[in-house]
């Protein structure tokens, strides 16, 4: 049943009609009337960020750790441009999130007036879909399409720019119920014919590899609930991508970590050698393939996934099956016990004693110095101290974020947001805002870098603000630390502009903010350190002073294959180091 009011109401009446308890944004002159209307109202809480960028990766660590849409709202013009590589962010990684951006009047655009900007135009690279909405009639409509598309199939941002006299004047508003979705319906289910022909192949592999990705999360805890049961009934091991953490619990006895440029030896070689690889919810990206033309060429591939788009877009799939993860592995599942629960146990056993082989490698050995931190040590510890807490991690993107995905333990799905694909620098701080307002009894740590956290800082304010008491675990190596790395190993060690200069005291720059400040530069005194940060019951800034010059190994040089690895520290047996370890 529709009912008149202005635009601005409508705005605030669909995010209560779609469940939205949270926003994250800051105002403007073109969003006023909505502000105002927010004020008006106890059923959604706004969050105020201290800039843009901020409030579409909070929007993202909202979405990310509940399952839900994220929802961010932003001014014209500057406000919406700030946002975009937020919406970049979060298309590259599928997470669901509504911006909401004000636009100067219908009738002053195009006329250069002030703060506007072509929004739509600006975005539409950069999200699943957007709309300029040029009738009130209409704005209900569109808002709880933008919820539908944001949510179905592939996850995505869509954004909805609504000029100010849109606001301001009178419509007809139209519930979600009775609203109109559109024509975007995605295909869930999976062709039946090739979901069998994959339970053939699961029957007959002698090296089989489950290849995970953030799809799975994606799809829901039942999806990740299925891919448990499957791989336990199969026997099969199981990897993932920097996006699929915790689909599968790190202590299961099938893990075998995260594979990719700076995944674990034993992930990449079975990954190399395997005969038969499913792909369940990844999109074959380059971070994990390397080299195409070397990229298991062995294996028939299977490739399960929501989006059209994304089969045979990189890799071929000799068994390509269009369809959201959870409905396809019940299929699987379905079928396979239907046929009898058929594997070759003896072909696989087999290939467990070779990947128990290069388990042996032991890929991330490193040398713990007695007087200086390692960073690695560091997660350790930090995975030693919040093991079995209710407990939810963010990273910004650099060395520390790849040690975070080798060193800390994810046994649930949605308890890992980091941006991987865009790999954004200052995502991780807004998104443990996001997180830490989602799940405000929950521990929220914000892995970082000195370099990283550094861009987003101003969100010190926001956190304090609102008594979120998130944690920044901060990586201080006085270093670009993955750009430094590069340039050691590719570069000649020619250090151009990779080593940060003229950094704050973290300690003064938290309680100037009104926070807690920690220093830790001892590795004996690392375990109180952490437990101080753990106990105070507000925002911690932690500046862990850690080896300066540590790299991130393993690591497949661009351009190499995943058998040929550099691996650091780690100590292979020669019979093993012959066939693709190198040492470094």
């Amino acid at each position: 049943m529709t009912r008149q009011m202005t635009g601005a109401k409508m705005v605030v009446q669909a995010l209560k009609d779609q469940g939205v308890d949270t926003v994250f944004g800051y105002p403007g002159g073109a969003v006023l009337p909505i502000y105002d209307e927010i004020f008006q109202q106890n059923d959604i809480r706004h969050i105020l960020v201290r800039h843009e960028q901020a409030a579409i990766h909070a929007a993202e660590g909202y979405a990310r750790s509940t399952g839900k849409p994220g929802v961010a709202l932003v001014t014209s013009g500057p406000g919406a441009t700030n946002a975009v590589t937020g919406l970049t962010d979060a298309l590259l990684d599928s997470i669901p999130i509504v911006v909401l951006s004000g636009q100067v009047p219908t009738f002053m655009i195009g006329s250069d007036a002030f703060q506007e900007a072509d929004t739509v135009g600006i975005t539409r690279p950069c999200t699943k879909h957007n709309w300029l909405v040029k009738e009130t009639d209409k704005l209900s409509g569109i808002l709880h399409q933008a919820f539908h598309v944001a949510t179905s199939g592939r996850p995505g941002p869509v954004l909805v720019d609504i000029p100010k006299d849109v606001q301001f004047a009178t419509g007809d508003y139209t519930p979600k119920p009775q609203a109109p979705i559109g024509h975007y319906q995605p295909q869930v289910k999976g062709d039946i014919e090739t979901i069998t022909q994959l339970v053939e192949a699961i029957e007959r592999a002698e090296k089989p590899v489950f290849y995970t990705g953030g799809g799975v999360i994606n799809s829901g805890p039942g999806a990740s609930h299925l891919l448990r049961e499957l791989v336990e009934a199969t026997g099969f091991p199981i990897t993932s991508t920097l996006m699929g953490l915790g689909a599968y619990p790190a202590s299961g006895k099938a893990w075998l970590g995260m594979l990719g440029m700076h995944g674990l030896y034993e992930a990449n070689l079975a990954m190399h050698g395997c005969d038969l690889m499913i792909n369940i919810g990844a999109r074959f990206d380059d971070r994990i393939t390397g080299r195409l033309d070397a990229f298991s060429p062995r294996s028939k591939k299977a490739h399960i996934d929501i989006d059209p788009s994304s089969i045979n877009k990189v890799i071929k799939a000799d068994m390509p099956i269009v369809g959201d993860v959870g409905h396809v592995l019940e299929d699987v599942l379905k079928i396979w016990k239907a046929r009898g629960r058929k594997v070759n146990r003896e072909a696989i056993a087999k290939w467990w004693q070779q990947i128990e082989e290069w388990k042996k490698v032991k890929c991330l050995t490193y040398k713990q110095s007695e007087t200086v931190i390692k960073p690695q040590y560091a997660l350790e510890r930090l995975e030693a101290l919040t093991k079995g807490r209710d407990r939810y991690i963010t990273t910004e993107v650099g060395q520390h974020q790849m040690w975070a995905a080798q060193y800390l333990g994810f046994e649930d799905p949605n308890r890992w947001m980091t941006s991987g694909g865009l790999g954004t620098m200052g995502y991780g701080f807004p998104a443990s805002v996001g997180v830490q307002v989602a799940h405000p009894e929950a521990l929220v740590i914000n892995v970082a870098g000195e370099a990283s956290w550094l861009m987003n800082m101003q969100e010190m304010g926001t956190a304090v603000q609102f008594n979120l008491p998130v944690k920044q675990f901060i990586l201080n190596n006085e270093r670009l630390g993955m750009v430094r790395q590069w340039q050691q190993l590719l570069h000649g060690e020619r250090y151009s502009q990779s080593w940060s200069e003229a950094l704050p005291d973290f300690v003064k720059l938290a309680e100037a903010f009104g926070a807690k400040g920690i220093i830790c530069k001892d590795p004996k005194d690392l375990d109180d350190a952490i437990m101080e940060m753990l106990d105070h019951d507000g925002p911690v800034i932690f500046d862990c002073l850690v080896e300066k010059h540590e790299n991130c190994f393993p690591m497949i040089p661009s351009g190499e294959p995943h058998n040929k690895m550099l691996l650091g520290d780690a100590q292979a047996t020669n019979a093993i180091a012959g066939k693709g370890a190198v040492l470094v």
